[in-house]
C-alpha cells in the first residue's frame, strides 16, 4: 500500500500541504535540538567570550548554526526522494562543508584564507555540477551576455559577496535571523511562482529552522548566537536563492521577472550589501586601515549608539528592507539602469532617515 502511495504522490500536485509539512518538520527539530545545543554548550564552556567589541555582557553559547545545520539535512534528506535529487544532494555537500568550517572557527579559529577557500569550493559544487549561474547582466551597463567562465567567476565572487555581507551583520540579537527569515519567505513565494519546489522546499525549511532560533536568540535566559557556523550556512543559502532566482528568471524569456531579476536580488540583499560596501569604503578611505579588520561602525551599532534597542534595531532595519523590496517591485515598469539607479537613492535614504529624524528630534528637545 505505502509503495503504491508513494509512486502515485506527487508534491507539485499538493504543494500547500507539502510546504506547510516541510516547515512543521523544520520547525520542530530545531526547536527539539536546541535545549540539547545549550546545555552541552554550557557544560563545556563553549561559550563567547565578551571583548571590547562586544554589544554584550555575558558569556554566550555560539553554536546556533548546529541546529539550523541539522534541520535542514534531515528536511532534505527525507524530502530528498520526491524532489531534484541531484540539488538537494549538492545542496547538502556544500552545507557541510561551511557547517564544519564554521564549526572550527566558532570552536577555535579559522583563518580568512581558509574560510575563504571553503566558501569557493561550496559554491563551486552548485556553479559547475547543476549550472546554476549569472548568464547575464540583462544589458546593466549595456553588458549582456557573459562568456563561460566569465560567468562562473563572477558568480562565484556573488556568492563570497552574499556569503560574508551576512556574516558582517550578525552583530544585534535577531538581525540576522529575521533578515533571512524576511528574505526567505519571499524566496518561497518566487520559487513556487516559477515552479521549482525543490528550491521552495528548502526555503521555507530554512524558515522554520530560523524560527526556532529566534526564539532563543532574543531570549535573555537561555540565549544562544547564530555564530560563524549559522551565519557561513545561512549566507550560502541566501546566495543559492538569490543566484538561482536570477538563473531561473534569465534562463526563461517568458518568466514575470526576466528583465528585472538582478534589480530584485539587489533589493531583496540591499541591507547586508549596502552595510558591507559602506563599512569597506569607511575602512580603507577613511580610517586607513584593513578592510578585513573588525570593527563597530557597522549600520546595526550606528542604531544602537543613538539609543535603538536590539529589538528595536532589527525591526526598522528589517522593515526598511522590506520597504525597499515593495519599491523595486513597484519600479519593473523602468529601464533595468534606472531601477538599479533609483534603487541605489532611495535605499540609502531610507537607511539613512532613522538618524536624520533622531537629529532633528535632538535638537528639537
Amino acid at each position: 500500500m505505502f509503495k503504491t502511495l508513494f509512486e502515485d504522490f506527487s508534491p507539485a500536485n499538493h504543494i500547500e500541504i507539502w510546504l506547510i509539512i516541510a516547515f512543521i518538520l523544520s520547525l520542530v527539530l530545531a526547536y527539539r535540538t536546541f535545549p540539547t545545543i545549550l546545555y552541552v554548550a554550557k557544560q563545556r564552556n563553549l561559550m563567547d567570550v565578551p571583548d571590547v567589541r562586544s554589544i554584550h555582557s555575558n558569556n554566550t553559547p555560539t553554536l546556533g548554526g548546529i541546529g539550523i545545520f541539522l534541520s535542514l539535512i534531515v528536511v532534505m534528506t527525507i524530502v530528498g526522494a520526491f524532489l531534484n535529487t541531484k540539488v538537494l544532494l549538492l545542496v547538502m555537500g556544500g552545507l557541510t562543508i561551511l557547517f564544519f568550517l564554521g564549526l572550527k572557527d566558532d570552536l577555535t579559529v579559522l583563518s580568512a584564507t581558509k574560510k575563504f577557500a571553503g566558501q569557493i569550493l561550496a559554491s563551486g559544487l552548485l556553479i559547475i555540477f547543476t549550472d546554476t549561474r549569472i548568464i547575464s547582466f540583462s544589458t546593466i551597463l549595456d553588458i549582456d551576455v557573459l562568456p563561460y567562465w566569465v560567468s562562473i567567476t563572477f558568480t562565484m565572487f556573488v556568492y563570497v559577496l552574499i556569503i560574508n555581507a551576512f556574516n558582517l551583520i550578525d552583530g544585534v540579537d535577531g538581525l540576522a535571523g529575521t533578515f533571512a527569515l524576511a528574505v526567505s519567505g519571499l524566496f518561497v513565494y518566487f520559487f513556487v511562482i516559477e515552479n521549482d519546489l525543490s528550491l521552495a522546499t528548502i526555503a521555507i525549511a530554512l524558515c522554520g529552522a530560523l524560527i526556532a532560533f529566534l526564539k532563543l536568540n532574543f531570549s535573555k535566559s537561555n540565549k544562544i548566537f547564530m555564530g560563524d557556523t549559522g551565519s557561513l550556512i545561512v549566507g550560502f543559502l541566501l546566495a543559492f536563492f538569490t543566484i538561482s532566482f536570477i538563473n531561473i528568471a534569465q534562463s526563461d524569456d517568458q518568466s514575470i521577472y526576466y528583465r528585472d531579476a538582478p534589480a530584485l536580488a539587489f533589493a531583496l540583499l540591499f541591507f547586508p550589501l549596502a552595510d558591507t560596501f559602506r563599512i569597506f569604503f569607511i575602512r580603507i578611505f577613511i580610517h586607513k586601515a584593513n578592510p578585513f579588520k573588525p570593527d563597530k561602525n557597522h549600520i546595526h551599532h550606528r542604531f544602537l549608539d543613538i539609543g535603538f534597542t536590539h529589538l528595536q534595531t532589527t525591526l526598522i532595519i528589517v522593515i526598511i528592507n522590506l520597504v525597499i523590496i515593495i519599491i523595486a517591485f513597484n519600479l519593473t515598469h523602468l529601464k533595468l539602469n534606472h531601477q538599479i539607479f533609483l534603487l541605489l537613492i532611495y535605499g540609502s535614504f531610507l537607511y539613512l532617515s532613522p538618524f536624520l529624524i533622531r537629529k532633528r528630534t535632538s535638537k528639537d528637545i
